[in-house]
């Protein structure tokens, strides 16, 4: 009988900082722009740019931590994110129970997206400690650690919200985030080895500003990284349209309560850290990463054209462009990381993949928004249509994705 090879050290770390990552972010999803409003008096508008101004953050300190990893190690950089991300937790729910002003929730949230801007740097320590024929499965763990966040946070944050801290409510599942944290930055401190040794760190006293086109420019250099990084914008940005819509949806044209959509985003979690975690091994040995990239953006388009459709079919088309959204994004997460990563410069994969997930931020930051005013201006359907149409270019694009290098742009 065939031995199945054992996982490269440090990824059962690197799962759960990333894992709790997520959790941080996905576990606000159901309460915190409702509580910005009746709370804190806010419009709508505003509360979902609490999303928006932790992608900000995210966008302007990926490629900062990506860059110190490459000069410092990978360990020290994800060691201070855990321990940050406990710190901005905590400040958030201490702001929604004894503040009385929304800046705090805004100063609160840009904190976290500082201490999370670690995904760059993950995908870096990945990249370390896979040989490339295994690169794919290694960067499934960053999709199955957000598809394990998006099935524990949102319900875990519509359980816990309800409960009240001086008359507030809101604040208990963001302490429980903190402290899942502490005791991650404990059992980190002992499984997570450094993966990148002094002899391959960069000797670049390059400047560690938040914007760096230099930086940027030398990703984009290579060759195929150009088309990859746009093709994974089209898409998040296409997916986070979804973000802070898909409650109002649900509840607006299904009449569906908080649990109800809490239940949707596990369906579409374990569906989707299902197939990062069962399929894309086989199919990384079937198939180059392009093809399974442009799949994947497709079946995404369909997804989307689905929920447009599903207000008139029922909640079972709800359901089944919800798993189809799933699938398309189990194939696309990790494959473009590793599309990435193979074509990177082997002593700038913090950069060059901290500069990917940097755009990927920046789409995150601007897809909120953008949802929320389509859904405003031009009804609930019109978000979906956005985004169907976002990922469907995104298919096209990533036609220009080739197996050989030296024909990429």
């Amino acid at each position: 009988m065939e031995e199945r090879p054992r996982p490269p050290p440090g990824l059962g770390a690197i799962f759960l900082i990333l894992f709790l990552d997520i959790l941080g972010f996905s576990l606000v999803l159901p309460f915190l722009a409702e509580e910005a409003r009746a709370t804190f008096g806010s419009s709508p508008f505003v509360g979902t740019l609490l999303a928006s101004i932790y992608s900000l953050m995210q966008f302007l300190f990926v490629p900062v931590w990506g860059r110190v990893s490459d000069r410092v190690g990978r360990r020290p950089v994800l060691m201070w994110s855990v321990f940050a991300t406990a710190i901005g937790m905590t400040a958030l729910g201490s702001a929604l129970v004894f503040s009385n002003g929304i800046v705090w929730l805004f100063l609160a949230r840009a904190f976290s997206g500082i201490a999370t801007a670690n995904i760059g740097t993950a995908s870096a320590y990945i990249a370390d400690v896979t040989k490339p024929e295994e690169r794919s499965r290694g960067m499934a763990v960053i999709g199955i650690a957000f598809g394990m966040g998006f099935i524990v946070g949102p319900a875990l944050g519509g359980a816990l919200a309800g409960i009240p801290i001086a008359g507030r409510t809101g604040a208990v599942p963001c302490f429980v985030a903190a402290s899942l944290s502490v005791a991650n930055l404990a059992w980190a401190s002992f499984g997570l080895r450094e993966s990148l040794p002094p002899e391959r760190r960069s000797t670049s006293k390059r400047r560690l500003t938040p914007l760096d086109v230099e930086a940027a420019r030398e990703a984009f250099a290579r060759p195929g990284i150009p088309t990859a990084v746009l093709v994974n914008f089209l898409m998040i940005l296409s997916f986070t349209v979804l973000d802070q819509t898909f409650r109002f949806y649900n509840q607006d044209l299904f009449l569906m309560g908080p649990l109800d959509t809490g239940l949707v985003l596990t369906f579409v979690g374990v569906l989707a850290a299902g197939v990062q975690g069962g399929l894309i091994r086989p199919l990384s040995k079937r198939f180059d990463e392009p093809p399974l990239i442009r799949a994947g953006a497709f079946i995404q388009a369909l997804a989307f054209a689905g929920f447009v459709l599903a207000p008139s079919q029922g909640r079972w088309a709800l359901y089944a462009a919800s798993a189809l959204l799933a699938l398309g994004n189990g194939l696309t997460q990790p494959t473009v990381s590793a599309y990435v990563s193979k074509r990177a410069d082997p002593r700038a994969q913090g950069n060059t993949l901290g500069t990917n997930q940097s755009f990927a931020a920046l789409a995150r930051m601007f897809g909120p928004g953008l949802g929320g005013w389509l859904y405003g201006a031009l009804g609930p359907r019109s978000p979906y249509v956005f985004s169907a149409i976002g990922m469907a270019i995104a298919a096209i694009v990533a036609l220009r994705l080739q197996r050989n290098t030296s024909t990429e742009s």
